[in-house]
């Protein structure tokens, strides 16, 4: 930049020789300096004024902006940044078919000590022995008194407790935020749901794993990101499970039975609508595995899946569907029912006397084991096990859980000819109520087997055909025939024509034999028989009731009377119609005019 003087030489000589003062032109000279100087600042100002009011315009911009375009999205939850913290989170919820919430997470929080930071460890333990009485409180003093740095005092805590905690003022109480698994209808569905145990965790989350049921089958699934919180959606129906736990579990006491079972499927679909095994368990406090004793003495244990049992005459349907199919009877045709049937040092008799002959219908009807063991000896060993594996008999459920995979029905190695006949009214073959629920299904739906399944479907299935539509029809007016003239009369219900067959049989020894008091009894049913829509196997383990003076254990006492009353109760609940046979037309009396 190029300085002006503030003296030049030619001016000051110039004034001298006109008498002018030569200061006069430095003053003036500087003015004009300080003038330029200050027009220069004020540009400069300028210049930097006009920069920052568009960053602040450009600022003030981008925040309107973003504060629109929250205002209008959709809210979502905070997600934490600590390392892990999202697994727990990411579990899904499991829905009914109607969407009504069987499992969820809820927020909660753990609680955890670290001694060397409390005050007074003495009342700390006392008083959380106080808010938590299952803790010991000698055995709470013991560790906040040592030497042990960290000690882990609950996993999850209500929040009343937490705020308890929190009231005793003790720095060395510390809480942990972690996610817990919550089931809102508590003990309803428990065993098909399961539940959930804390896999890895540490202080700032916890990572919930699938035990069991249905929470175990779909852990994957149900951890998996990719769903994106997708709940998993069953088959049940919760009004339904509701009402079938509450009528089974009044039969059971009524009928003084250790326990009880039903499953309720849908015919066509293969859809569990409903399973209960009783007696049950809350899952939002799961118990612990039993070290001793039989497994079905445990809540835990599921009678409907886990639970293989020889079933008795519900399996008479099979033989004689095989033995039309086969084209070796009719509904008509005579057998020879004279007995005992004596086959080495075992007799095969009836429990009451039907005659010297009867026709296939009144076999099923009035539940001869003579006359079906006769049909087995025509059909014979090689094409009944052929038959049975068709129904699935062979090997486990293919039920959605975990427990059904690893259950095996149990059937004799060495299928003699007094297997057959013993099989062909359900003795030397177990299996479990949902095997049998499947079989019923096939029959009931035209003679296809469907695969049992927890999950929703949308379409019938297209299964196996194991008989002809003929011969499924055949057999289902028979089992009608068994409920209004036979063993099943008790589970005649108005208005949902019922079908079905009666099954008792004495309870295995674990030591080899049968018991002479204690039998299973189940009744295995279709409804309504003229459009079959669903299977019902009812079961219960144990039963004796007193009538008419005489202590009774057989289904047509105990079983059936329970069923009865679940149709009666679920009928309206799955918009089953009630249907009122048409008066005669001699009944009809015109009105008068």
């Amino acid at each position: 930049m190029t300085r002006t003087p503030l003296r030049p030489l030619a001016r000051i000589l110039d004034a001298r020789s006109r008498g002018v003062n030569p200061d006069e032109i430095e003053k003036e000279n500087l003015r004009l300096r300080h003038e330029e100087m200050r027009d220069k600042s004020r540009a400069r100002a300028e210049g930097r004024l006009l920069v920052l009011g568009a960053v602040f315009f450009c600022a003030f911009g981008l925040v309107g902006t973003r504060m629109g375009v929250m205002a209008s999205s959709v809210p979502e939850e905070p997600r934490a940044s600590a390392s892990g913290a999202g697994i727990a989170a990411q579990r899904g919820d499991i829905t009914d078919r109607d969407g009504r919430l069987l499992a969820t997470n809820m927020e909660t929080y753990a609680l955890y000590a670290h001694p060397h930071q409390m005050v007074y460890p003495e009342v700390a333990a006392r008083e959380l022995a106080k808010i938590f009485p299952e803790l010991d409180e000698a055995a709470l003093k013991r560790r906040f008194t040592g030497n042990g740095k960290f000690y882990w005092i609950r996993r999850t805590m209500s929040p009343e407790q937490r705020q308890a905690v929190h009231d005793i003022g003790d720095p060395g109480l510390l809480f942990g935020p972690r996610d817990m698994r919550l089931y809102p209808n508590g003990p309803i569905a428990s065993h098909i749901l399961g539940g959930t145990s804390y896999g890895t965790q540490d202080v700032r989350w916890a990572e919930i794993k699938g035990s069991a049921g249905i929470e175990h089958y779909f852990d994957a699934d149900l951890r998996d990101p990719a769903n994106g919180g997708k709940p998993l959606q069953l088959s049940l129906d919760l009004t339904v499970q509701a009402a079938l736990e509450q009528v089974l579990d009044g039969g059971m006491k009524l009928m003084n039975s250790k326990g009880a079972a039903a499953v309720l499927m849908d015919v066509h679909t293969g859809e569990i609508i409903s399973m209960v095994s009783l007696p049950d368990f809350d899952p939002n406090n799961r118990p612990h595995l039993p070290t001793s004793g039989h497994p079905d003495d445990s809540p835990l244990f599921d009678r409907s899946v886990q639970g293989v049992y020889e079933l008795g005459s519900v399996f008479k349907p099979f033989t004689v569907a095989q033995s039309l199919e086969l084209g070796l009877v009719s509904p008509d045709s005579m057998i020879d029912i004279r007995g005992p049937i004596t086959w080495g040092r075992f007799r095969i008799r009836d429990d009451h006397y039907l005659g010297t002959s009867a026709d296939v219908t009144k076999i099923l009807v009035e539940s001869s084991n003579i006359g079906t063991a006769r049909i087995s000896q025509m059909i014979g060993a090689a094409r009944q096990q052929e038959f049975l594996k068709s129904l699935g008999f062979f090997v486990p459920s293919p039920l959605e859980l975990s427990e059904a995979s690893v259950t095996q029905p149990k059937y004799q190695s060495n299928w003699s000819e007094l297997t057959t006949m013993t099989v062909s009214y359900g003795h030397g073959i177990s299996i479990s109520p949902v095997m049998l629920a499947s079989a019923y299904a096939a029959i009931a739906n035209g003679g296809r087997l469907v695969k049992p399944t927890l999950l929703k479907q949308t379409h019938a299935q297209q299964g196996e055909r194991v008989m002809s539509e003929n011969t499924a029809a055949t057999v289902r007016r028979m089992l009608r025939l068994v409920v209004t003239e036979g063993t099943a009369s008790f589970a005649d219900v108005p208005g949902y024509d019922v079908g079905g067959k009666t099954g008792t049989a004495n309870k295995l020894k674990p030591t080899g034999g049968y018991y002479e008091d204690k039998t299973i009894g189940t009744f295995a049913s279709i409804f309504p028989i003229r459009d079959p829509k669903y299977a019902l196997i009812v079961m219960l383990d144990e039963p004796s009731t007193h009538i008419y003076g005489k202590d009774r254990r057989t289904a047509g006492w105990t079983a059936v009377p329970v069923a009865a009353e679940v149709v009666r109760r679920i009928g309206p609940l799955l918009g089953l119609r009630p249907y009122i046979e048409p008066a005669s037309g001699t009944a009809i009396t015109p009105a008068s005019h």
